[in-house]
This record gives C-alpha cells, structure tokens and sequence, in this order.
C-alpha cells in the first residue's frame, strides 16, 4: 500500500506502551512512513494495546470509512480485533511495505436516540435497567410490533460483536461477511401472563429495528460498544445497519474463524 503513507497511532501514554512502542516508531518512520498527530490527516490508524484500544481508536477517530485501521497486540496473544503482536515489528513494517495484507470490510450498525443524532457502533449498543426494576420495551421490526419485552435488558450486535457481549448471552457467532445485526435477551421474564421470543434474531440489513422503552425506568444504561451513553429519558430507539463499513488490516492467514476457533477452543 505504497500510497498510504500516513499513520496515526492511538495509545495510552504511560511509559511501558511508550517503552514497548519505541522500535515500532522508529521502524515506522525508518522504512518511508509519516507518523502524524492529528489522526483526520491519517490513512491509516492503528491502536496499541488489546481490542477495548482498537474500540476506543475507533470511536475516538469517528468511524473513519475513508482510511484503514489495524489493532497492534501488547500481549503475547492475539485478540479478536488485534492481528499483530507490538514485538512483530519488523513482520508489521514488512507485511505493509510489500502489500501482503488483506483488507476486512466489517458491518457498523448506526444508533439514533429519541431521534437526535446517530451514533455508530463496530460491536454491540446495549440497553439495561440501571435499577431493581424490570425494563419493559416495544419491539417493533420495521413496523411491525414483534413483541413486547420484560427483563433486564437487550444487546444488538454486528457480527463481529457476536462474540463478545451477545455470546455471553448465548447469542450466535454471525460470520462478518453476512450483513446483518442480532438481537438478543438479558433475563427476559417469560410465564403465562408476559411472553417473548426468548431466543436471538437475526435482521438483514435492509431492516430498522424500533425499541420503545414503556417503563418509567431512570436513566437505563445504554452502552455504544464499551463506552455508556448518557441520556436520562428515553423515548425510542432507532437501530439499522449502518452505510458505512469499518476497513481493518489484517494478515492472510488470520480469518474471523481463525480467531474465534483461537479465542474459544
């Protein structure tokens, strides 16, 4: 990729990400690259550190579809959204310099809260009681009223965040090529009187999935992958599969399933 010169690296500032990080700086500038500062004049941003780093690169430079993104490991192991180790460098520098990366176009789903604005989101939003209190939600698809829902909360994820919140929930793992988000239950109340799915379901991307909250439940959390959304009154919800998709750099030989099958078996 000899036309994407400039990178932008998202880390936190102690001393053992700067001391870890130095060789990869050095290495960066050494074979022909521009480490930048500002990360709107990058094309390609890279985070140091596990995959709550790569979330917070993502969210902190605003969803980016117009440059490339890669998460860079500080542990031994490799995560779900990290493909390099930081001690790789010269395998990193390397890959980059003779194009043996591939490009991942992941699904972004786009969040609107009581209409006002869109958040995007690469791995879950999530809705729960912040009280002893059940939530009560309309759940509409498209505009159908599917069901009405009492528990704890829900979780709508991408596919690649199928593996995170949603599978603890026993949600499905959803291959990131197939456009799509699921939706799944948090202790969902089911006898003779109240009655949900009680299973996850998958939208395609031409679906809107509408939630409206029917419970005067003080300010529920809402959580746009592993940062909270404060807003105290919620109305509805808004969700669909974004038009934008997130580009990752990633290398041959580490598929989605290959990190699956690495992380859980």
């Amino acid at each position: 990729m000899p036309e994407r010169r400039n990178v932008y690296y998202y880390y936190k500032r102690n001393e053992e990400i700067l001391r870890n990080a130095a060789p990869l700086f050095e290495a960066t500038e050494r074979y022909g690259f521009t480490i930048v500062n500002d990360f709107r004049q990058a094309n390609i941003i890279a985070s140091i550190g596990d995959d709550g780093a790569f979330l917070q690169a993502v969210r902190k430079t605003g969803f980016r579809d117009d440059c490339l993104y890669m998460g860079i490991s500080t542990k031994n192991n490799l995560n779900m959204y990290c493909d390099f180790r930081i001690d790789d460098t010269s395998k990193l520098i390397e890959a980059m310099r003779n194009e043996q990366l591939e490009v991942r176009r992941y699904p972004l789903i786009e969040v609107s809260v009581n209409g006002q604005g869109a958040f995007n989101c690469i791995n879950e939003f999530s809705i729960v009681s912040s009280i002893i209190k059940t939530l009560v939600i309309d759940v509409f698809i498209d505009q159908l009223h599917f069901e009405t829902f009492r528990g704890d909360g829900l979780i709508v994820a991408t596919p690649t965040g199928s593996t995170a919140y949603n599978k603890s929930v026993k949600g499905a793992i959803v291959d990131p090529l197939i456009p799509c988000m699921q939706i799944s239950e948090i202790a969902s109340i089911n006898n003779n009187n109240y009655r949900t799915l009680g299973s996850s379901f998958i939208l395609s991307n031409d679906r809107k999935l509408t939630l409206k909250v029917k419970t005067e439940n003080d300010h529920p959390v809402m959580g746009m992958d592993n940062e909270a959304l404060s807003i105290r009154e919620v109305d509805h919800i808004e969700i669909q599969l974004s038009n934008k998709k997130l580009k990752t750099l990633k290398l041959k030989d580490n598929s989605f399933w290959e990190k699956v099958k690495r992380t859980f078996l």
